[in-house]
């Protein structure tokens, strides 16, 4: 009389691993899972990898800088910061053919979208960030000399084009010269003001120990390392499976998740090793000695809020690789 019943429990474990059954068939709508290729966040670690290997200098992304003046914050794409100067980098991944209007408003056509889009003067924006980063620095200690501190914005896009490349301003880097971008000893910006020269190279030296310790530990988005590559900004909000499988993570205890090697144990279960480190608000990352290893179920999923949208994405934590999350 139990045969059938044992067998039929065998199969149904079976099929439960080969077709993935899950049991949280109801959850709110504003719940997907995410199309890994259709973030824009990869764009910025590239620029940011090959800026610190044009540069030698160390870049943070994915900045959320708090503005006094508006009480809010400002969301800042990149900040390179070598021994000579830091600069805010924009990175507009926009495709198609772009030209400026008189008021300073671009305007971007994709013929292959058939869809015209514009944009406010990306200038206004981006000096914006520049005052705000500055505020913030001389808020926690540090005052710029004249010059240290500019912006640029780069379009790295290969299907990026221009129309009267003369009309665009210094600060913005098409397509075709971040391509032929070389490294230039005099800095990424291009020049350096006179407070800057007569600087000697201890004070330089100084200003950069400062102000890498200041963006380490600014807040910024957190970020999801993908197993395909992928790099992710947003809110991590909760990991999400069958309650044996989950384990009470505190974002205000940890900085930094590295997900192993899924590990099988029984018949029909498997769990995934994850690596925590501790936060340490004293210094910036953790020893390795001070990871600590707990165990998901191999279902679990993160709950992540993507930077661009207010939806909420699941993701299997078996296709991340890292977890990075803001102060």
């Amino acid at each position: 009389m139990w045969t059938p019943v044992i067998f039929g429990f065998f199969i149904f474990r079976f099929a439960s691993l080969v077709f993935d059954f899950d049991d949280d068939d109801d959850d709110d709508d504003d719940e997907e899972h995410i199309d890994l290729g259709t973030t824009g966040s990869n764009a910025l670690f590239a620029v940011a990898d090959r800026l610190q290997a044009l540069y030698r200098g160390k870049v943070y992304v994915g900045l959320r800088i708090p503005d006094s003046d508006t009480a809010s914050r400002q969301n800042i794409d990149l900040v390179l910061v070598t021994k000579r100067e830091a600069v805010v980098v924009s990175v507009i991944n926009a495709s198609g053919i772009v030209s400026i209007d008189g008021d300073g408003t671009c305007v971007c056509i994709d013929r292959s979208k058939n869809k015209t889009e514009r944009l406010q003067d990306p200038m206004v924006e981006a000096k914006k960030q520049v005052a705000v980063l500055e505020s913030y620095f001389e808020q926690r200690g540090v005052a710029l000399p004249d010059g240290y501190l500019s912006c640029k914005i780069i379009c790295p896009n290969p299907n990026f084009r221009t129309i009267h490349p003369d009309y665009f301003p210094p600060e913005v880097v098409s397509n075709e010269q971040w391509a032929e971008l070389k490294h230039e000893k005099k800095s990424l910006s291009g020049w350096i003001k006179g407070a800057l020269r007569c600087g000697n190279k201890e004070t330089q030296k100084s200003i950069q120990q400062n102000l890498s310790y200041i963006l380490s530990t600014a807040p910024m988005w957190d970020r999801l390392e993908l197993n395909n590559n992928e790099h992710i900004l947003g809110e991590f909000l909760e990991f999400k499976g069958k309650k044996d499988d989950i384990v009470n993570i505190k974002r205000s205890k940890v900085s930094r998740m590295i997900v192993q090697e899924t590990s099988k144990l029984d018949i029909g279960d498997s769990k995934i090793r994850v690596l925590c480190a501790p936060r340490d608000y004293r210094n910036e990352g953790a020893l390795c000695s001070e990871w600590n290893e707990v165990t998901f179920g191999s279902s679990t999923e993160v709950l992540f809020q993507l930077q661009d949208t207010a939806k909420i994405q699941k993701i299997k934590l078996s296709l991340i690789l890292s977890i990075s999350l803001s102060p």
